[in-house]
């Protein structure tokens, strides 16, 4: 009785979010403002007396009144990594910071009962495009990644960093980050899961509801557990195409340990999992090898370098790795 009381609570509570989401997009017209750390953005914007920027990936975060654009960086002080990392840059993508007013490396104290931002690193666009630009020469790895650390920006451009003394309750986005906040914490106190919504934890969790799993709050190579202490490892998409990222043969190694392979189709929106497939993982490793074996071939017929081990599965796929379809939304709760 007490899961079914907690599952009947946790739903409630997702629907509070789902209603605070639907506000805050019309009200500014951003949504999307639950997962992937969108959150920390508001709070950066918020304390800044920033407008965000409604966009995708690869637009900025945020303006300013007079329309100048920033761009915002952000670790957590959780975080194993205490750095800002630019993953998959390219030339182009550089040269397009000189554009912006500034990059905004911003410090979360997120150890209290909410998220502060506490200091931050204010650079100008220009200044920030041509030190990547000469330090990212000699990078040699095929992903394309750098970090940016606190003693790197000091030492190497002579900015010192500001520490934050604004009152975040006096922000535009206050009362939305508040309720957002409370209402996460208590999803975490009655699931078990911490920091539902870094990265794709909230959406996972969603698919939990459902397969009656608990995801696990650490990277600790796998996402969910099931009550026999199966693992599960858990991919969310809004479409049907599936990204693995850095496939190594370690990662690869991992996902023989997994019980099953979980394929979910969410809608961000309107807060539901649409559908629901199942995989074993030696299918599912074989198939993603086979993929990338081709891709690394497109690649050397085009004397292209691939930078990243990664692929994606299509629905075309599912039936390659003999997935099935373990869950549907009902057509009259779309």
């Amino acid at each position: 009785m007490k899961d079914e009381a907690n599952q009947a609570k946790t739903k409630l509570l997702i629907q509070c979010l789902k209603e605070i989401q639907d506000d805050f997009f019309k009200t500014f017209g951003v949504t999307d403002i639950i997962s992937n750390s969108k959150i920390f953005e508001i709070v950066i914007a918020n304390d800044l007396g920033h407008i965000l920027i409604p966009g995708h990936s690869g637009s900025r975060d945020a303006k300013n009144e007079k329309g100048e654009e920033y761009e915002y960086k952000h670790y957590k002080e959780s975080s194993s990594n205490h750095t800002w990392t630019f993953n998959d840059f390219t030339d182009t993508t550089i040269e397009k910071l000189k554009k912006v007013k500034a990059v905004i490396f911003a410090h979360i104290d997120d150890s209290g009962t909410f998220p502060k931002f506490d200091w931050y690193y204010d650079i100008p666009g220009p200044v920030i495009s041509g030190y990547l630009a000469e330090k990212t020469k000699l990078i040699k790895n095929a992903r394309k990644m750098i970090n940016v650390g606190p003693s790197q920006i000091e030492e190497n451009l002579g900015i010192k960093k500001t520490h934050n003394e604004f009152d975040c309750k006096k922000g535009e986005y206050f009362k939305w980050l508040e309720e957002i906040n409370t209402i996460a914490r208590e999803i975490e106190d009655i699931t078990g899961t911490k920091g539902v919504l870094t990265s794709n934890k909230f959406w996972e969790v969603l698919v939990a509801l459902i397969l009656g799993h608990k995801v696990l709050s650490e990277q600790a190579g796998h996402d969910a557990v099931d009550k026999e202490n199966k693992y599960y490892e858990y991919k969310v998409s809004k479409t049907p195409s599936w990204n693995f990222q850095d496939i190594s043969n370690a990662v690869l190694k991992k996902y023989k340990d997994d019980n099953r392979m979980v394929l979910a189709i969410v809608d961000k929106d309107k807060f539901l999992i649409k559908e629901i497939n199942e995989a074993g993982p030696i299918a599912t490793i074989r198939r993603l090898k086979q993929k990338l074996k081709e891709k690394k071939a497109r690649y050397k017929l085009k004397k292209k370098i691939l930078r990243r081990l990664q692929v994606s599965l299509s629905r075309g796929d599912l039936k390659k790795i003999k997935a099935k379809l373990i869950y549907k939304l009902p057509k009259e709760d779309a």
